[in-house]
């Protein structure tokens, strides 16, 4: 409990504790320090109440009250303590810990107990929310391989750690396995996910001398790459340290109340302090007990019970609304932060569009398209390529058999050649065509597309495009966006831009860069950081961990994203749809709203009743009243919050964003129909 007082929540930048780890006490002794001090509190009301005074005599109300104070009272005063021992004397804590041992000093212990519970309570209800949001993230993510397997001289294999590897040494990659050290591939040819570095969607099929680097995933056959770079020197972990030196770009946001604090404790000490004083000069009849009690119950009235439990339960309610809408904040500073977003930067693959290849358009002609598919969907059955199987997921439905056994043909980093029956085919890029000298049409190399161009009996037939397909709510998203307030959207990518720029224009961006590295979206997104007064990034791979780190709010894809971009992440979107991250902007500006009205409500009694308390007319009842009583009504408020719909604007569960969606869909479909040959 200590630790939340302390620093108002709980620290985003410290890996959270692993539950499998963690004591009973660990786990529970917070909650149980509360319970204890509930319980100690509420039999020193009975007993007060409903024993004779002979028997619950004065000092043993002060012990049973004083035991039920020290739970929860001892770790604030305690950061009291610390405070002062920084040179931060005037700091909530000091507050409240001299106005409820000033109630103490009045004999109110119930009242002194009470403050110090709700608000212990109010930072485990703090503490708790952003804690169940992290629980969700992995405390150490490991991007690096901890393991590989080292081919000897002899043939043997030894497996040991990547660092203590040598340039020059010969590594084994399996099918699945993570690529630990950067080299040069030894084997004839193999295939990789290199989606974490690049954001790439489209699997990378290397050739011998190729170079392979650490990240990359080994997606087809045994593998073997001799080692050309030390591990402390590969680029995942260059970009490890990126994302390092990134993240201690970011300022810690103080909580509201601690700045408040810094002004209203002295103040008030102040104010208590001459209303004691004072009147000694200026009264004529003045009595030091009476003008006393009058101080101490304005330091009662004026303890920040309220203002203090508004603000942790108002973030609570916020962060409570957002994890059921799917959005996770690491923090109540970043649910706060993401109201002030006026720039959206995303990135590409995996973040507006899945991260899946399917065939996009069919342009063929002087054949018969039935035909050409069925040629192309056979010979590319016997390729395990992406775009292979784009190609035969979407002939699905025609088949080709051809009577003679049918010899087909990899040609490296161009394409298939088959013979099947009677019919030569030929399909993949440009390149392929040229290296047999067939005639194409020019416009072909502009496609923006992966284009797989075909030619049947050495004649040009047309071309197959196939591209990253566009999530659902893509569209919806920009559109939310700019109802949010958001007034730049931007997309970078380091995809090709032809691509980037295809996109961007179908979805109305205001600025779309592709061919981008994980250093050049740094520099982009430092640009547009001086451009704006907060900006959010949203990405999901391994290359996009800087630039999360660097923005003002970044965050991450949860459900497809890359571990270390969920980890670097402020805020991770569980459900992959990039709308809502305007559901997120409405929850902060609700949430903000609350907030503020709790203050708003708080303070507004409390100077009320505090003058009241100054000229003798509010007695220690009152003071309760006006600490419990606002301080019930600020918990009400603050749950408040979890009652509001937010499906509208940017969401898409709602019959009215349902329908929307429909149209988006129609959109979609309508950009991907297929062109009827021309014959």
């Amino acid at each position: 409990m200590s630790d939340c007082c302390e620093s108002g929540a709980c620290s985003t930048e410290q890996a959270p504790r692993r539950e499998d780890k963690l004591t009973f006490f660990q786990r529970y002794g917070d909650y149980g320090l509360a319970i204890a001090s509930f319980v100690l509190l509420a039999a020193g009301i009975v007993l007060k109440e409903f024993v004779e005074p002979e028997w619950f005599t004065p000092p043993l109300q002060l012990g049973l009250f004083a035991l039920a104070y020290l739970p929860v009272g001892g770790p604030v005063l305690w950061s009291a303590l610390r405070q002062i021992g920084k040179g931060n004397i005037f700091n909530e804590f000091f507050l409240m810990g001299i106005a409820t041992i000033g109630a103490f000093f009045l004999g109110e212990y119930a009242e002194g107990v009470a403050v110090m519970l709700f608000y212990a309570v109010g930072e485990l209800f703090n503490g708790s929310a952003v804690n169940r949001a992290k629980k969700s993230i992995e405390s150490l993510l490991k991007v690096q391989a901890e393991e590989v397997a080292v081919v000897a001289e002899d043939k043997t294999v030894k497996i040991m750690h990547p660092s203590m590897v040598a340039p020059g040494s010969t590594i084994r990659v399996r099918p699945g396995e993570k690529v630990a050290l950067d080299g040069e591939l030894i084997s004839e040819k193999a295939t990789f996910n290199t989606a974490a570095l690049t954001g790439e969607s489209v699997p990378d099929r290397k050739y011998r001398g190729e170079t392979v680097l650490a990240g990359m995933i080994n997606l087809e056959n045994l593998s073997t790459i001799k080692v050309t770079s030390r591990f402390e020197d590969s680029k995942l972990s260059k970009i490890l340290k990126m994302v390092q030196e990134a993240a201690t770009r970011k300022a810690k946001t103080q909580r509201f109340i601690s700045r408040f604090a810094k002004v209203y404790t002295p103040v008030v000490v102040a104010l208590a302090t001459a209303l004691v004083l004072l009147p000694y000069f200026f009264v004529e009849n003045y009595i030091f007990e009476e003008w006393l009690y009058r101080a101490l119950v304005f330091l009662v009235i004026s303890c920040p019970c309220a203002l203090l439990m508004s603000i942790p339960l108002g973030y609570f309610g916020g962060i409570g609304a957002a994890s059921r809408n799917g959005i996770l904040f690491k923090g109540s500073n970043y649910l706060d932060q993401m109201r002030k977003v006026d720039t959206v930067v995303m990135d590409k693959t995996g973040t507006l569009t899945k991260g899946v290849f399917k065939v996009q358009e069919v342009v063929l002609s002087n054949f018969g398209r039935d035909l050409t598919l069925k040629l192309v969907a056979a010979l590319e059955s016997h390729s395990t390529h992406p775009v292979a199987k784009a190609i035969t997921t979407y002939c699905a439905g025609v088949q080709y058999e051809p009577v003679k056994a049918p010899e087909i043909e990899e040609i490296a980093g161009m394409g298939m050649k088959g013979q099947l029956d009677e019919f030569t085919v030929l399909a993949g890029n440009t390149k392929l065509l040229k290296k047999f000298d067939i005639p194409y049409d020019a416009a072909a190399d502009d496609i923006p597309e992966t284009a797989v161009v075909v030619a049947i009996n050495g004649k040009y037939r047309g071309y197959i495009t196939i591209a990253d397909e566009m999530k659902e709510d893509a569209r919806r998203t920009i559109i939310a966006l700019r109802e949010a307030g958001v007034q730049k959207v931007v997309m970078l990518s380091g995809d090709k831009d032809k691509v980037v720029q295809k996109v961007g224009k179908s979805l109305g961006l205001d600025l779309a860069i592709g061919g981008l590295l994980p250093v050049g979206k740094m520099e982009e997104v430092q640009k547009l950081k001086k451009q704006s007064s907060a900006l959010a990034f949203v990405g999901d791979g391994l290359n996009d961990a800087p630039v999360i780190a660097l923005a003002d709010i970044g965050m991450a894809m949860g459900g497809l994203g890359s571990d270390a971009a969920i980890e670097t992440a402020d805020v991770v979107i569980q459900t992959d749809q990039p709308s809502r991250v305007a559901t997120a902007i409405h929850i902060s500006k609700a949430t903000h709203r609350i907030v503020w009205q709790n203050i708003g409500l708080a303070f507004g009694v409390k100077v009320l009743v505090l003058a009241l308390g100054a000229f003798g007319i509010a007695s220690m009842w009152e003071a309760v009243f006006a600490d419990v009583g606002v301080t019930l009504l600020a918990i009400l408020n603050a749950m408040r919050i979890q009652r509001m719909d937010f499906r509208q604007g940017g969401e898409m569960s709602t019959s009215g964003a349902t329908e929307r969606n429909a149209e988006t869909s129609v959109a979609v479909q309508t950009d991907t129909k297929e062109r009827e040959p021309s014959l």
